[in-house]
Protein backbone atom coordinates (compact mmCIF):
# COMPACT_ATOMS: atom_id res chain seq x y z
CA UNK A 1 0.00 0.00 0.00
CA UNK A 2 2.28 2.44 -1.34
CA UNK A 3 1.81 5.73 0.45
CA UNK A 4 2.13 8.20 -2.94
CA UNK A 5 -1.19 6.07 -3.92
CA UNK A 6 -3.26 8.15 -2.04
CA UNK A 7 -1.56 11.70 -3.12
CA UNK A 8 -1.83 14.87 -1.10
CA UNK A 9 -4.66 16.59 -2.93
CA UNK A 10 -7.31 16.55 -0.57
CA UNK A 11 -9.12 13.59 1.85
CA UNK A 12 -9.17 10.01 1.18
CA UNK A 13 -12.06 8.02 2.40
CA UNK A 14 -11.52 4.10 2.50
CA UNK A 15 -14.03 1.45 4.35
CA UNK A 16 -12.55 -1.94 4.93
CA UNK A 17 -14.97 -4.66 5.90
CA UNK A 18 -13.17 -7.36 7.93
CA UNK A 19 -14.09 -10.93 9.40
CA UNK A 20 -11.30 -11.77 11.21
CA UNK A 21 -8.17 -10.60 12.83
CA UNK A 22 -6.03 -11.45 10.17
CA UNK A 23 -7.99 -9.57 7.62
CA UNK A 24 -8.10 -6.71 10.02
CA UNK A 25 -4.02 -6.64 10.04
CA UNK A 26 -4.02 -7.71 6.61
CA UNK A 27 -5.56 -3.70 6.03
CA UNK A 28 -3.64 -2.31 9.02
CA UNK A 29 -0.38 -2.90 9.35
CA UNK A 30 1.09 -1.70 5.60
CA UNK A 31 -1.16 1.12 6.15
CA UNK A 32 0.30 1.90 9.23
CA UNK A 33 4.02 0.78 8.53
CA UNK A 34 4.06 3.05 5.22
CA UNK A 35 2.99 6.03 7.07
CA UNK A 36 5.82 5.52 9.29
CA UNK A 37 8.26 5.23 6.55
CA UNK A 38 6.76 8.13 4.77
CA UNK A 39 7.41 10.26 7.46
CA UNK A 40 3.83 11.12 8.50
CA UNK A 41 1.18 10.96 11.96
CA UNK A 42 -0.74 7.66 12.33
CA UNK A 43 -3.40 7.64 14.93
CA UNK A 44 -5.41 4.36 15.46
CA UNK A 45 -8.73 5.02 16.47
CA UNK A 46 -9.78 1.16 17.05
CA UNK A 47 -11.43 -1.24 19.83
CA UNK A 48 -8.58 -2.23 22.78
CA UNK A 49 -8.90 -5.51 20.65
CA UNK A 50 -7.49 -4.34 17.93
CA UNK A 51 -4.80 -1.98 19.26
CA UNK A 52 -3.62 -4.63 21.08
CA UNK A 53 -3.69 -6.76 18.31
CA UNK A 54 -1.93 -3.91 15.72
CA UNK A 55 0.91 -3.36 18.56
CA UNK A 56 1.49 -6.45 19.04
CA UNK A 57 2.00 -7.01 14.95
CA UNK A 58 4.02 -3.62 14.78
CA UNK A 59 6.72 -4.97 17.62
CA UNK A 60 9.08 -1.72 18.03
CA UNK A 61 7.28 0.30 15.59
CA UNK A 62 4.74 0.40 17.76
CA UNK A 63 6.45 3.21 19.45
CA UNK A 64 5.10 5.79 16.58
CA UNK A 65 1.22 4.86 16.43
CA UNK A 66 -0.92 7.21 18.42
CA UNK A 67 -3.86 5.16 19.77
CA UNK A 68 -7.02 5.86 20.98
CA UNK A 69 -9.89 3.35 22.44
CA UNK A 70 -13.07 4.69 19.60
CA UNK A 71 -15.66 4.31 22.08
CA UNK A 72 -13.83 7.44 23.97
CA UNK A 73 -12.90 9.39 20.73
CA UNK A 74 -15.74 11.13 20.51
CA UNK A 75 -19.01 10.04 22.10
CA UNK A 76 -21.40 11.69 19.56
CA UNK A 77 -20.69 12.70 15.72
CA UNK A 78 -20.90 16.17 16.20
CA UNK A 79 -17.59 15.07 18.84
CA UNK A 80 -15.88 12.83 16.71
CA UNK A 81 -15.60 15.21 13.83
CA UNK A 82 -13.98 17.51 16.50
CA UNK A 83 -11.70 15.22 17.56
CA UNK A 84 -10.76 14.45 13.74
CA UNK A 85 -9.84 18.15 13.12
CA UNK A 86 -8.34 18.17 16.32
CA UNK A 87 -5.74 15.28 15.57
CA UNK A 88 -4.96 16.29 12.49
CA UNK A 89 -4.23 20.10 13.73
CA UNK A 90 -2.12 18.70 16.42
CA UNK A 91 -0.34 16.44 14.48
CA UNK A 92 -0.06 17.50 10.94
CA UNK A 93 2.91 18.00 9.33
CA UNK A 94 3.95 19.95 6.01
CA UNK A 95 4.08 17.96 2.67
CA UNK A 96 2.40 14.73 4.47
CA UNK A 97 -0.59 13.15 4.59
CA UNK A 98 -2.25 12.20 8.39
CA UNK A 99 -3.34 8.90 8.49
CA UNK A 100 -6.27 7.62 10.53
CA UNK A 101 -7.81 4.13 11.07
CA UNK A 102 -11.42 5.12 12.27
CA UNK A 103 -13.60 2.22 13.77
CA UNK A 104 -17.02 3.46 14.74
CA UNK A 105 -18.89 1.55 17.59
CA UNK A 106 -22.33 0.54 16.58
CA UNK A 107 -23.03 -2.31 19.03
CA UNK A 108 -25.93 -1.07 20.87
CA UNK A 109 -27.04 2.15 19.39
CA UNK A 110 -30.68 2.96 18.93
CA UNK A 111 -32.07 3.38 15.38
CA UNK A 112 -31.93 6.99 15.71
CA UNK A 113 -28.57 7.34 17.06
CA UNK A 114 -27.32 4.58 14.16
CA UNK A 115 -28.90 6.76 11.39
CA UNK A 116 -27.36 9.82 12.93
CA UNK A 117 -23.69 7.70 12.45
CA UNK A 118 -24.61 6.57 9.09
CA UNK A 119 -24.72 10.27 8.01
CA UNK A 120 -21.65 10.98 9.33
CA UNK A 121 -19.45 8.77 8.09
CA UNK A 122 -20.99 10.20 4.47
CA UNK A 123 -20.92 13.80 5.23
CA UNK A 124 -17.00 13.37 6.48
CA UNK A 125 -16.45 13.18 2.50
CA UNK A 126 -17.78 17.20 2.62
CA UNK A 127 -16.67 18.26 6.33
CA UNK A 128 -12.90 17.15 5.59
CA UNK A 129 -12.87 17.58 2.16
CA UNK A 130 -10.10 19.56 1.86
CA UNK A 131 -7.60 18.00 4.08
CA UNK A 132 -4.53 16.09 3.41
CA UNK A 133 -5.63 13.14 5.50
CA UNK A 134 -6.04 9.29 4.70
CA UNK A 135 -8.92 7.40 6.84
CA UNK A 136 -9.76 3.70 6.79
CA UNK A 137 -13.23 2.59 8.32
CA UNK A 138 -12.72 -0.36 9.84
CA UNK A 139 -15.89 -3.11 9.64
CA UNK A 140 -16.02 -5.73 11.74
CA UNK A 141 -18.72 -8.26 9.57
CA UNK A 142 -18.58 -10.58 12.74
CA UNK A 143 -20.77 -8.01 15.00
CA UNK A 144 -21.87 -5.39 12.55
CA UNK A 145 -25.56 -5.46 11.69
CA UNK A 146 -26.31 -6.04 8.37
CA UNK A 147 -27.43 -2.67 7.18
CA UNK A 148 -24.60 -1.11 8.92
CA UNK A 149 -22.37 -3.01 6.39
CA UNK A 150 -24.11 -2.24 3.44
CA UNK A 151 -24.10 1.41 4.20
CA UNK A 152 -20.44 1.24 4.60
CA UNK A 153 -19.72 0.97 1.21
CA UNK A 154 -21.95 3.53 -0.06
CA UNK A 155 -20.76 6.09 2.19
CA UNK A 156 -17.05 5.11 1.52
CA UNK A 157 -16.27 5.62 -2.40
CA UNK A 158 -13.37 2.55 -1.79
CA UNK A 159 -13.11 -0.39 -0.33
CA UNK A 160 -10.02 -1.73 0.95
CA UNK A 161 -9.46 -5.43 1.11
CA UNK A 162 -6.32 -5.78 2.89
CA UNK A 163 -3.75 -3.70 -0.15
CA UNK A 164 -6.42 -4.18 -3.17
CA UNK A 165 -8.44 -1.07 -3.07
CA UNK A 166 -12.26 -1.78 -5.00
CA UNK A 167 -14.32 1.38 -6.22
CA UNK A 168 -17.57 1.31 -4.18
CA UNK A 169 -20.36 0.91 -7.18
CA UNK A 170 -22.68 1.69 -4.32
CA UNK A 171 -21.42 4.85 -3.23
CA UNK A 172 -23.68 7.84 -2.92
CA UNK A 173 -23.52 11.64 -2.86
CA UNK A 174 -23.19 12.32 0.46
CA UNK A 175 -26.37 15.29 0.11
CA UNK A 176 -28.70 12.26 -1.30
CA UNK A 177 -27.49 10.21 1.34
CA UNK A 178 -28.22 12.02 4.10
CA UNK A 179 -31.77 13.14 2.96
CA UNK A 180 -32.52 9.12 2.15
CA UNK A 181 -31.20 7.85 6.05
CA UNK A 182 -33.14 9.70 8.77
CA UNK A 183 -33.53 8.60 12.29
CA UNK A 184 -37.47 7.82 13.24
CA UNK A 185 -38.90 11.29 13.94
CA UNK A 186 -39.98 12.50 17.55
CA UNK A 187 -43.42 12.16 17.56
CA UNK A 188 -44.95 15.76 19.21
CA UNK A 189 -47.95 14.98 21.82
CA UNK A 190 -51.43 16.34 22.14
CA UNK A 191 -49.87 17.74 24.99
CA UNK A 192 -47.33 19.69 23.10
CA UNK A 193 -46.97 23.78 24.06
CA UNK A 194 -46.62 25.80 21.23
CA UNK A 195 -46.07 29.50 20.41
CA UNK A 196 -45.30 31.42 17.03
CA UNK A 197 -44.73 32.24 14.30
CA UNK A 198 -42.28 34.78 15.81
CA UNK A 199 -38.51 36.50 15.18
CA UNK A 200 -37.74 37.48 18.18
CA UNK A 201 -34.79 35.26 19.44
CA UNK A 202 -34.51 36.90 23.07
CA UNK A 203 -38.46 35.62 23.39
CA UNK A 204 -37.82 31.82 22.04
CA UNK A 205 -34.80 31.64 24.54
CA UNK A 206 -37.07 32.41 27.51
CA UNK A 207 -39.67 30.13 26.78
CA UNK A 208 -37.08 27.41 25.96
CA UNK A 209 -35.80 27.98 29.66
CA UNK A 210 -39.32 27.82 30.87
CA UNK A 211 -39.96 24.54 29.48
CA UNK A 212 -36.89 23.03 30.69
CA UNK A 213 -37.70 24.53 34.08
CA UNK A 214 -41.20 23.19 33.90
CA UNK A 215 -39.66 19.83 32.68
CA UNK A 216 -37.80 19.89 35.85
CA UNK A 217 -34.30 21.09 34.73
CA UNK A 218 -32.03 23.12 37.25
CA UNK A 219 -29.12 24.22 36.85
CA UNK A 220 -26.26 23.84 35.02
CA UNK A 221 -28.87 21.92 32.86
CA UNK A 222 -31.38 24.88 32.33
CA UNK A 223 -29.04 26.94 31.52
CA UNK A 224 -27.51 24.64 28.77
CA UNK A 225 -31.28 23.82 27.40
CA UNK A 226 -31.79 27.60 27.48
CA UNK A 227 -28.59 28.27 25.37
CA UNK A 228 -29.23 25.62 23.34
CA UNK A 229 -32.63 26.67 21.80
CA UNK A 230 -30.99 29.90 21.57
CA UNK A 231 -28.36 28.94 19.60
CA UNK A 232 -30.79 27.14 17.09
CA UNK A 233 -32.99 29.53 17.05
CA UNK A 234 -30.84 31.93 15.81
CA UNK A 235 -29.00 29.77 13.47
CA UNK A 236 -33.04 29.29 11.72
CA UNK A 237 -33.78 32.75 11.84
CA UNK A 238 -30.27 34.58 10.05
CA UNK A 239 -32.09 33.99 6.38
CA UNK A 240 -34.05 37.42 6.04
CA UNK A 241 -37.61 37.43 6.54
CA UNK A 242 -37.92 33.97 8.07
CA UNK A 243 -40.08 33.28 11.39
CA UNK A 244 -40.05 30.33 14.00
CA UNK A 245 -42.89 28.36 15.59
CA UNK A 246 -41.62 26.62 18.82
CA UNK A 247 -42.94 23.75 20.43
CA UNK A 248 -42.25 21.46 23.28
CA UNK A 249 -42.84 18.56 24.91
CA UNK A 250 -41.03 15.34 27.38
CA UNK A 251 -40.48 12.29 27.13
CA UNK A 252 -38.75 10.07 29.56
CA UNK A 253 -35.60 11.80 30.65
CA UNK A 254 -35.56 14.41 27.72
CA UNK A 255 -37.25 17.64 26.93
CA UNK A 256 -37.32 17.89 23.15
CA UNK A 257 -37.81 21.42 21.61
CA UNK A 258 -39.14 21.54 17.79
CA UNK A 259 -38.17 24.93 16.15
CA UNK A 260 -39.88 24.72 12.70
CA UNK A 261 -39.39 27.51 10.04
CA UNK A 262 -41.62 29.10 7.46
CA UNK A 263 -39.61 30.89 4.56
CA UNK A 264 -37.94 32.23 2.87
CA UNK A 265 -37.97 30.03 -0.27
CA UNK A 266 -34.18 28.12 -1.26
CA UNK A 267 -32.89 28.81 2.28
CA UNK A 268 -32.44 24.98 3.29
CA UNK A 269 -30.15 24.14 5.91
CA UNK A 270 -26.86 22.08 4.52
CA UNK A 271 -27.24 18.46 5.35
CA UNK A 272 -23.85 18.57 7.29
CA UNK A 273 -24.18 21.99 9.60
CA UNK A 274 -22.85 22.47 11.95
CA UNK A 275 -20.54 19.39 12.53
CA UNK A 276 -17.51 21.44 12.37
CA UNK A 277 -16.56 23.20 15.57
CA UNK A 278 -16.04 26.90 15.29
CA UNK A 279 -12.59 28.67 13.94
CA UNK A 280 -9.74 29.18 16.41
CA UNK A 281 -10.51 32.12 18.67
CA UNK A 282 -9.90 35.68 17.18
CA UNK A 283 -11.27 34.27 13.84
CA UNK A 284 -14.36 35.88 12.66
CA UNK A 285 -17.62 33.91 14.05
CA UNK A 286 -18.97 31.48 11.17
CA UNK A 287 -22.38 31.19 9.68
CA UNK A 288 -22.88 27.55 11.13
CA UNK A 289 -20.98 28.27 14.96
CA UNK A 290 -24.57 28.08 16.54
CA UNK A 291 -25.28 25.25 15.07
CA UNK A 292 -22.24 23.47 16.14
CA UNK A 293 -22.92 24.56 19.75
CA UNK A 294 -26.27 23.45 19.76
CA UNK A 295 -25.82 19.70 18.45
CA UNK A 296 -22.74 19.79 21.05
CA UNK A 297 -24.55 20.53 24.00
CA UNK A 298 -28.17 18.70 22.86
CA UNK A 299 -28.29 14.69 22.89
CA UNK A 300 -29.23 15.20 19.12
CA UNK A 301 -30.61 17.66 16.86
CA UNK A 302 -32.41 16.59 13.58
CA UNK A 303 -32.97 19.01 10.54
CA UNK A 304 -34.86 18.22 7.70
CA UNK A 305 -35.94 20.91 4.97
CA UNK A 306 -39.19 20.53 2.62
CA UNK A 307 -39.98 23.73 0.29
CA UNK A 308 -40.23 26.68 2.17
CA UNK A 309 -40.42 24.79 5.57
CA UNK A 310 -37.52 23.48 7.63
CA UNK A 311 -37.69 21.46 11.32
CA UNK A 312 -34.85 21.24 13.49
CA UNK A 313 -35.88 18.63 16.27
CA UNK A 314 -33.89 19.41 19.82
CA UNK A 315 -33.58 16.93 22.59
CA UNK A 316 -32.05 17.76 25.91
CA UNK A 317 -31.31 15.53 28.65
CA UNK A 318 -33.96 15.71 31.78
CA UNK A 319 -34.03 15.32 35.39
CA UNK A 320 -34.31 11.87 34.63
CA UNK A 321 -31.09 11.06 32.21
CA UNK A 322 -28.45 9.75 35.36
CA UNK A 323 -24.88 10.03 32.80
CA UNK A 324 -25.66 13.75 33.02
CA UNK A 325 -25.66 13.96 37.20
Amino acid sequence: MAADRAGLAGFVHHACLYGSDAEFLAMAVPFVEDGFAAGEPVLAATTPANIELLREALGEGAHHLDTAETAYFGRRPVERVSAFLRYHGRRARPGRRTRIIAEPVWGGRSARQTAEWKRMESGLNVLLADLPVWMICPYDTRVVPGDVAEAAVATHPVRLDGERQTPCDAYADPADYAAAVQGPAPCAPHSARGTGPTADVPELRRLGRERAAGAGLTGNRLALAELAVHEAAAYLLAPEGARLTLRSWEEPGAVVYELRRTGPEGAAVPPFAGYRPPAPSGDAQGAEDGLWLARSLADFVEVSTRGPETVLTLRMAGPGDAERL
